[in-house]
């Protein structure tokens, strides 16, 4: 029986001879940086592109919205489009963030991350 095509990136990250490999895929890397991001007191929510947007309203949650994940090697680069609330402090909340996505990356995959990069997308007031 032969495999099906697997098209989503995955990367080794442990390789045990005696048992086998591990693999992650890159979504798996986007879903823990978008929970640990939103997990920040002040982040309103994430903010994906206009096709997340409409994935989005027709109720096909999508935990990565928001995040883009380059991973080279055992190096990881993070991007998040963020909307935070109204009141906080941008950088305070940014380094918050940035703290929270890579020490949640390193502890869960072993990946060392490199950056964590962030886009203010919007503020959110508390009628919204």
């Amino acid at each position: 029986m032969e495999k099906e095509k697997d098209t989503k990136i995955k990367h080794d990250v442990y390789n045990i001879e005696e048992v086998g490999q591990v693999q992650i895929a890159d979504e798996v890397v986007a879903v823990i940086a978008g929970l640990a991001a939103t997990e920040v007191d002040g982040v309103a929510k994430m903010s994906g592109n206009i096709t997340n947007e409409i994935v989005s309203i027709l109720g096909m949650k999508k935990l990565s919205k928001g995040v883009k994940v380059a991973i080279s090697g055992e190096e990881v680069e993070v991007s998040l489009n963020l909307v935070l609330k109204y009141g906080v402090s941008i950088p305070k909340t940014s380094e918050e963030v940035q703290d929270k996505v890579k020490n949640a990356i390193e502890t869960m995959t072993g990946l060392h991350v490199s950056e964590v990069n962030i886009r203010i997308a919007g503020i959110q007031t508390d009628g919204e």
